[in-house]
């Protein structure tokens, strides 16, 4: 079933300060791509990006929010670096946004224009439940694009379904057995801030989320959760 999926949440998680909201998005029609949605797209970076720098991307507050996570439960930023941070050195070095499929674009516009770290992942291809917990180490990841389980330490902080498979590693790696395809009708969306996120400025792009997707996508959207 599409709609009884319910999202758990660790007692070790609420003390590091991560904040979010969890959708579930129903009746989704995902394109390859679509002119209307481009042509925005394309002015909506040249606005993002206007006075952008190197430094403003390693002094930015939200950006070092998610540094700060990873430092809390040990992990390196070097090697973890937060989506949405990866995502403006991309975009800043080649001036267009990486495309994937319509509805991956959309929700990584809204990534580069909050800073959010979003994500969206096939319900149909989630085992049960998902709960956001520290790794034990025993997890099964296979990160986007590989085709093989890589080792997982303990500690890290990861979105897990009820097969132990990890859907999403920090707020750095998806998976490849969740991924949005243009087959794609459901989703669980993850949009995922910091101590230096407040609820409200959350609940304005998931807004903005919503009724992107809805305009170029169709579909009804879900609050599974929030976790401040």
């Amino acid at each position: 079933m599409i709609n009884d999926k319910n999202f758990f949440v660790a007692d070790e998680i609420n003390k590091l300060g991560l904040r979010g909201i969890y959708l579930l998005f129903t009746g989704l029609t995902n394109l390859e791509s679509l002119p209307a949605f481009e042509q925005y797209e394309r002015k909506m970076i040249q606005s993002i990006l206007s006075g952008i720098t190197e430094e403003s991307i390693d002094s930015d507050p939200i950006l070092l929010g998610f540094r700060n996570l990873h430092t809390k439960v040990n992990k390196s930023n070097k090697k973890n670096v937060s989506s949405p941070e990866n995502l403006y050195r991309l975009v800043m070095k080649r001036g267009v946004m990486p495309h994937v499929n319509l509805l991956v674009d959309i929700y990584n516009l809204i990534s580069l224009k909050s800073k959010l770290a979003l994500g969206a992942h096939d319900l149909q291809k989630i085992d049960g439940n998902i709960s956001l917990r520290l790794t034990n180490g025993e997890e099964t990841f296979i990160p986007l694009g590989a085709d093989a389980p890589k080792p997982i330490d303990k500690g890290a902080y990861a979105y897990v379904d009820d097969s132990n498979e990890i859907i999403c590693y920090l707020e750095v790696r998806q998976v490849e057995k969740t991924k949005v395809t243009l087959k794609t009708t459901n989703c669980f969306y993850i949009i995922q801030g910091n101590e230096s996120t407040p609820p409200e400025y959350i609940e304005r792009s998931v807004e903005e989320l919503i009724d992107l997707t809805k305009k170029y996508c169709g579909g009804n959207a879900t609050i599974l959760a929030r976790v401040w």
